[in-house]
């Protein structure tokens, strides 16, 4: 190879600007300052909330949790947990922040049990909107509740009250994913039965439940095969496990019967791998951005209307923001301005009077 081929062989090519790297850019950085997800599971107590999520993400969130026995659940009101996990995988980092809602739907008169539940979400906004708001918005911890899995029983023949009013008091608020917990409890005609009873009670009581977006028109025919049957299989069937069985000489997660094995990563056996895909390999970031711009933003409109029309009637409340009053300029900053004022005026005059001379003086 002469040195004139090895020139031309290194010359960057003529119609490249170099702005294609912008999307490795972005990994980079992004990759570098890791992410977030807050994800909120809800539902009345052994139901399997804890166990599914130690089954999604592979951690054990509970190590010291105390269990409660028959009497302590009953005095028990409905509380807010928070545990947070960093999670590394193939260099990529999470932070991961489970909101439990121990004693939902416990007691004998469960009316506004959701209303905890609501306030933490819009405290959690107000926070958010506070931090945006303020001086140092560079490091803004984002704890906003990007997803709620609603356990429903499997014993029930669709939606109690309880459930159809926590879903709507939750459904402008945050995603809400509904699930049927304990599915190797029902038969998979009991289950198919289930899902079409719970897609009709939705749409009849107008529940808004997270919604998958329509894949676009570039997309590969196997992810358009796969998000048709993500669609298809909601409200999800799942099953949580930490055990480790063996089944047809393979170490798999299940739960052992006298009847036979349950897998929970098998698609026969229940929606789990589903429902792992939808919410961390293919919809987390949709589930963040639809929290972001949809949730989010309403609750910000609203604070800025309310802050807006208690100032226009002259009433100082407590806000999100602190109302701040308006600047006025000091006597010197108006003198200052009075002269430039006499200043620009006489130098107009003086123009239009040596343009009256020219007219008449040629």
């Amino acid at each position: 190879m002469t040195a004139n081929s090895r020139y031309k062989s290194r010359a960057p090519r003529s119609d490249y600007v170099g702005f294609a790297t912008l999307p490795n850019q972005v990994h980079r950085k992004s990759v570098k300052k890791g992410f977030d997800f807050t994800l909120m599971v809800a539902g009345e107590s052994g139901l399997g909330k804890s166990t599914l999520v130690n089954s999604l993400f592979l951690t054990d969130l509970h190590k010291d949790r105390k269990l409660l026995n028959a009497e302590e659940r009953i005095n028990q009101t409905v509380e807010i947990t928070k545990h947070t996990v960093d999670i590394e995988e193939k260099g990529v980092k999470l932070k991961l922040t489970i909101v439990d809602t121990p004693g939902f739907g416990d007691a004998v008169n469960n009316s506004e049990c959701w209303k905890p539940v609501t306030d933490y979400i819009d405290l959690q906004f107000e926070q958010y909107f506070r931090d945006e708001s303020g001086l140092n918005r560079k490091n803004i911890q984002d704890n906003r509740v990007h997803c709620c899995l609603y356990f429903i029983p499997p014993f029930e023949h669709g939606l109690r009250p309880v459930d159809i009013e926590f879903m709507k008091a939750l459904q402008d608020k945050v995603n809400v994913v509904p699930l049927i917990s304990k599915a190797d409890c029902l038969t998979p005609s009991e289950i198919k039965k289930l899902k079409e009873r719970l897609r009709e009670e939705i749409d009849k009581y107008g529940i808004k439940i997270y919604q998958f977006p329509d894949c676009d028109s570039d997309e590969d025919e196997e992810f358009k095969r796969q998000d048709k049957e993500l669609k298809e299989s909601s409200p999800f069937a799942v099953i949580g496990s930490n055990t480790v069985v063996e089944a047809r000489g393979q170490r798999v997660r299940g739960r052992l019967y006298p009847w036979g094995i349950v897998e929970v990563e098998n698609p026969s056996h229940c929606d789990f791998v589903k429902l792992r895909t939808m919410l961390i390999r293919t919809h987390m970031h949709d589930l963040k951005d639809i929290t972001s711009d949809c949730h989010y933003e309403n609750y910000r409109a609203q604070c800025i209307q309310t802050m807006t029309s208690k100032m226009n009637a002259d009433k100082r409340v407590e806000s999100p923001l602190p109302i701040l009053p308006l600047s006025t300029p000091d006597v010197e900053t108006e003198k200052l301005i009075k002269m430039k004022d006499e200043e620009v005026r006489e130098e107009n005059q003086q123009e239009v009077l040596h343009h009256r001379d020219a007219d008449v003086n040629p």
